[in-house]
């Protein structure tokens, strides 16, 4: 996969994506603020969400309507996504900051009209967050962009990810990464499951984890399970609230996150170095050294010759090969033997 010219993948660094979410708290300048401090960070993208109101629910005060789970218990739906969407109108402004700022900005769209705009705007890639990634008819509006798609699987089933994966493909989208995520705000480390991993494998090569816990514990995990990118919210600071700042990091840990994340996948290396014969520390093991004086003509045997360290000598395997063998010159006991000491 590739996002405004950077590759995603295994063969290539962790993708870190800053989500900014709700946490403009409806002001553009903040907005802004974020983007710049994701740049600090070393975040290799922002991603905000594209939608109002209207877009994910209806004005109702019905049972069914109101939210019933912390953090935002005893409102109505409509009242939370009214008061955090940032106006659809000042959607460019962030876009046209990013460019200037050098820095990949894309979005999670929710309606067609959102869709529609982000078109408008050249939108490098769309997300599709957890709670549209059942309903096929939006994955197909999606699809139909043939943008990149990165989707998240917080409420999904495995039937439900083959149905958005058959949709995706069926409209010819072959760049789509899959994001491990538990939609809990925040998520207790202990119900991340990241083994749902392997099972993500078999829908797609290219995977991540859109992590809503309050560490980077779950996500250097994952990276070392193979995942190729990692999705985190972001604030400015806690301490300034907003909907979902008790689930998001700061600059500082954002950096962390990301240089976290870089040295877990620098150590994964590769499975080659099983492969290499002289790895680095074979000069101290065992080799075969000359355990006395000897002189030419004398005869190889366990009295003259040890598989001992360090490393410099044959190679122990060839004990027995060269035993019975004739010494072709004197040596002294401490020298590593070699090929050329006998006929």
């Amino acid at each position: 996969m590739e996002i405004d010219g950077r590759k995603i993948g295994p063969g290539y660094p962790p993708y870190i994506i800053a989500e900014m979410s709700g946490n403009h708290m409806g002001s553009v300048a903040r907005a802004k603020q974020i983007i710049m401090a994701a740049k600090r960070a070393g975040a290799d993208a922002v991603k905000i969400q594209t939608y109002d109101a209207d877009a994910l629910t209806m004005d109702s005060v019905k049972k069914d309507f109101m939210i019933h789970t912390p953090l935002w218990k005893g409102r109505t739906y409509y009242q939370l996504y009214k008061e955090i969407a940032l106006p659809l109108e000042q959607t460019k402004l962030l876009f046209e900051f990013a460019r200037k700022t050098n820095i990949t900005l894309f979005s999670s769209p929710f309606d067609k009209r959102g869709v529609d705009l982000l078109m408008e705007l050249d939108c490098p890639a769309f997300k599709i967050a957890s709670f549209e990634a059942i309903d096929p008819c939006f994955i197909k509006c999606i699809a139909e962009t043939g943008k990149p798609v990165l989707m998240s699987t917080g409420v999904s089933s495995l039937e439900d990810v083959d149905r958005a994966m058959n949709i995706l493909t069926d409209n010819n989208v072959t760049e789509i990464l899959l994001f491990h995520c538990i939609s809990a705000y925040p998520a207790p480390i202990e119900d991340y499951n990241l083994k749902a991993l392997n099972c993500l494998k078999t829908f797609s090569p290219l995977l991540g984890l859109s992590d809503h816990s309050l560490d980077d514990t779950a996500a250097l995990a994952a990276i070392a399970m193979g995942a190729s990118a990692v999705e985190k919210h972001f604030t400015l600071s806690r301490k300034d609230g907003g909907p979902d700042s008790a689930f998001s990091i700061e600059e500082a840990q954002l950096t962390a996150l990301k240089n976290n994340c870089q040295k877990v996948w620098d150590c994964l290396g590769s499975a080659d170095i099983l492969n290499v014969k002289n790895r680095p520390g074979s000069e101290h093991g065992r080799s075969l050294y000359v355990i006395r004086d000897v002189e030419k003509g004398e005869i190889l045997s366990h009295k003259n010759i040890r598989s001992i360290r360090p490393g410099y000598g044959l190679p122990p395997v060839f004990h027995e090969q060269v035993m019975g063998r004739i010494f072709n010159r004197n040596i002294d006991a401490g020298t590593a033997l070699e090929w050329r000491h006998f006929d």
